[in-house]
């Protein structure tokens, strides 16, 4: 066999090795000087965070092209285990009790980075209702509304799709670092009684869905005629 015409072996720790490699140190460190800048209240440039991390403004740019796309990788580092969150659980409120005993206390430990970035969002938002945004790229958030889905898996079938979604929907505003902003910063509680009021409300919200769909929504019975 003509040994020079063989293909190489399939190395599987390739990847992996590369993941190690020069360029991913590099956007590694990147990424935490990021993350320590957003955690101490700033919404860096790109810029900043290359001269921060000592890294050239062009090298920094291949990783990260806008500040959105930067803004975003910290975040999704900061969400972490909250991403794949998953649950087994049959019942509605047991499993959004789980996703809020998940993601909150990591949303509270990464209250800075999240603030950050969604200042970065209201400021986008202000600079496009005055139509100076330009061409930059949009910061957009959205693993909430999937990771709230998934919580509310075991209703699927039971109530009818519009009703789920808006017990999503009304969920979603008690879930993230705006209930932080809320609770925290308006109204004084410390994290103990930051959570159990959004998990209070959580349940209520779950259990008051599904008491009006049992009852048709407007407080009679569903097949009260039987």
């Amino acid at each position: 066999m003509d040994v020079s015409r063989q293909q190489p072996a399939r190395d599987d720790n390739a990847g992996e090795r590369a993941e190690r490699g020069p360029r991913a140190r590099t956007k590694r460190l990147m990424l935490e000087t990021a993350t320590r800048l957003m955690q101490a209240g700033a919404t860096p440039s790109v810029s900043e965070v290359a001269e921060a991390a000592e890294v050239s403004r062009a090298t920094a740019y291949r990783y990260f092209p806008s500040q959105a796309a930067l803004v975003q990788a910290v975040v999704d580092e900061g969400l972490g285990p909250i991403l794949t969150w998953k649950s087994t659980a049959a019942d509605a409120e047991r499993r959004v009790a789980e996703l809020f005993d998940t993601a909150m206390p990591r949303i509270e430990a990464f209250e800075a980075t999240f603030k950050a970035a969604l200042k970065l969002s209201l400021d986008q938002w202000a600079r496009r209702q005055a139509g100076t945004l330009g061409g930059e790229p949009a910061f957009t958030r959205g693993h909430r509304v999937e990771l709230l889905k998934e919580a509310l898996t075991p209703l699927k079938g039971r109530l009818p799709p519009r009703d789920v979604k808006r017990l999503a929907q009304a969920l979603s505003l008690i879930f993230g670092v705006e209930v932080l902003i809320v609770l925290k910063d308006i109204w004084g509680l410390d994290s103990r009684r930051t959570m159990s009021v959004a998990q209070w409300a959580a349940s209520a919200l779950v259990r008051t869905a599904i008491s009006e769909s049992a009852y048709g929504g407007d407080g009679s019975a569903s097949g009260a005629a039987e």
